[in-house]
C-alpha cells in the first residue's frame, strides 16, 4: 500500500511539473501577440530624414538689367544704355513719335519732359488711359492729322533717342525736371491758360 501511494504521488508530483511547463511555453508563445501591442504605442511617425547639402548655397544677386538706371550717372548715359527694339508696342510708337515731333531738336532733358506729360496724363484719370489715346485726343498735338502721324525717319538719330526716352519716360527711370505737369505749350505763344506754371524747358512752357 506505501508503495502505490508513493507512486500516485510521485505521479501527481509529475503531472503538476508538466502542467507547468505547459504554462510557461503558453506565456511565452502570447508575447509576441495581442499583449505585447499593448505596450507599444498605436501609430510611431518617423522624423524625416536629415538632408546635407554638399554644395554651398549662393544668393542670386540681382540681374544687371535692373540696375542698369542706378548705374547711369547722367541721363544722357540713361539713353545711350536704352535697348533699340526692331518693333515697338502700339502705346509705345505713339509716345515716342510724340517726342519726336514736339521735341526733337531740343535737350534730352525737354523730351523727356515732353514724354512725362503723356504718361502722366494717361495715369491722371482726367485723359484718355492709354498713350496713343492721349495723343489722338482731339486738339491735343498740333502734329496729328485725324488719326495719324506724319512719316517718321526711323533711320535717324533723332528717333532712336526719341524711342530711348520714351522707354525712360514709360519706365520712370529718370525724373523729369517738369514731373507731375499735365499741360504745355510753345514757348512762341502766349495762351493765357488759368494754370499752376511749372517752369519753361527749351522751347516750351509747362503747368500742372
Amino acid at each position: 500500500m506505501r508503495r502505490i501511494h508513493n507512486s500516485t504521488k510521485l505521479n501527481r508530483a509529475s503531472a503538476i511539473a508538466v502542467a507547468a511547463s505547459l504554462m510557461m511555453i503558453l506565456v511565452s508563445a502570447n508575447g509576441s501577440g495581442a499583449a505585447a501591442e499593448t505596450k507599444v504605442p498605436a501609430l510611431i511617425q518617423a522624423e524625416p530624414p536629415i538632408q546635407t547639402i554638399s554644395q554651398p548655397v549662393i544668393q542670386p544677386l540681382p540681374s544687371e538689367d535692373a540696375e542698369e538706371s542706378t548705374l547711369a550717372d547722367s541721363l544722357d548715359d540713361l539713353v545711350a544704355i536704352q535697348p533699340q527694339p526692331e518693333e515697338l508696342s502700339h502705346d509705345l510708337t505713339c509716345l515716342a513719335g510724340a517726342i519726336y515731333f514736339e521735341s526733337k531738336g531740343e535737350s534730352l532733358e525737354g523730351q523727356l519732359a515732353v514724354g512725362r506729360v503723356i504718361v502722366t496724363r494717361s495715369k491722371s484719370g482726367r485723359f484718355p488711359e492709354t498713350y496713343c489715346g492721349v495723343v489722338y485726343q482731339p486738339s491735343q498735338f498740333s502734329f496729328v492729322r485725324g488719326k495719324s502721324m506724319p512719316t517718321i525717319n526711323r533711320n535717324s538719330r533723332h528717333w532712336k533717342n526719341a524711342v530711348a526716352i520714351a522707354q525712360i519716360a514709360h519706365e520712370g527711370t529718370w525724373r523729369s525736371p517738369v514731373e507731375g505737369a499735365l499741360f504745355f505749350h510753345a514757348a512762341y505763344v502766349s495762351p493765357g491758360w488759368r494754370l499752376k506754371r511749372m517752369a519753361r524747358v527749351d522751347n516750351h512752357v509747362f503747368y500742372r
